[in-house]
């Protein structure tokens, strides 16, 4: 029971300060003070140590006998670390964070799509096929029913091109759904007539193309969903900078606006 009440301390520690320091609410260069972290979250030194190191291991902060824990700059961050993903989801996402997703799903998913057709079993048909129609019958109003069977759909894809290096690529295809369609849906994008059917009409494309093990026709669906996904997200920055702010939802019951962030050239 000890332990796993101190796992569960941990994990609570370790995912608050990652949002903070994600969030910029703990900017490069601040000093983290062990002892006040202990007295601030009620844990032991031990536990605080533990959450330093998994903070560390992630990028985040950088320890020395001098100058003690302290924040480091974005660019030495683990980002494609799931937690660091998943901190980055949880807190308010920028546009330019929704861009970079969309790209990587890009590169990754058609090549997969095509290894799915040449690869896929009866039982991967049937996993996508039940993805498929959980996605038909969700409501678009209701973001986490979509998101969900959305979810599915594309992990079961994942899993059909039987590779196991792919399939610890699942956090990021999933963060980058969860990051799109919650935006989308905000929206209202979702909920406009013909939009849902379109999307469905798509991924039965996909499905259809691995069904029928047709390897160029599924990577070139699956890049047209892609190229879709990319669409609706541009669709929404333009209203966002027309001055309809789009409340997104960021994860512990919290809304807030998506910012936006000009990207380098």
């Amino acid at each position: 029971m000890a332990r796993r009440q101190r796992a569960r301390l941990y994990d609570e520690v370790l995912s608050g300060l990652g949002r903070r320091i994600v969030g910029g609410d703990l900017g490069p260069g601040t000093v983290l003070d062990p002892a006040g972290l202990g007295v601030e979250h009620g844990v032991s030194r031990t536990v605080v140590r533990e959450v330093l190191r998994g903070l560390g291991s992630r990028g985040l902060v950088t320890a020395s006998p001098r100058s003690g824990t302290v924040v480091n700059e974005r660019e030495d961050w683990v980002l494609l670390d799931p937690a660091v993903l998943r901190w980055r989801f949880e807190t308010r996402p920028d546009d330019y964070f929704l861009e970079e997703l969309t790209e990587l799903r890009q590169v990754i998913e058609p090549a997969i799509a095509r290894f799915a057709a040449e690869r896929r079993t009866d039982h991967d048909i049937a996993a996508l096929s039940d993805a498929l129609s959980a996605m038909e019958a969700s409501d678009t109003k209701k973001a986490e029913s979509h998101i969900d069977a959305d979810v599915r759909f594309h992990h079961a894809l994942l899993r059909s091109a039987h590779n196991e290096l792919f399939e610890h690529m699942s956090v990021i295809i999933e963060i980058g759904l969860r990051c799109r369609d919650r935006y989308v849906i905000s929206s209202g994008n979702l909920a406009a007539p013909g939009s849902h059917e379109e999307i469905i009409a798509a991924h039965a494309e996909v499905l259809e193309a691995v069904r029928k093990r047709r390897r160029h026709s599924a990577e070139m669906a699956m890049r047209g969903l892609l190229n879709r996904s990319a669409q609706d997200n541009r669709s929404v920055q333009r209203t966002e900078r027309q001055g309809q702010k789009v409340e997104y939802e960021v994860g512990q019951g919290q809304k807030g606006p998506v910012a936006h962030k000009t990207r380098p050239l």
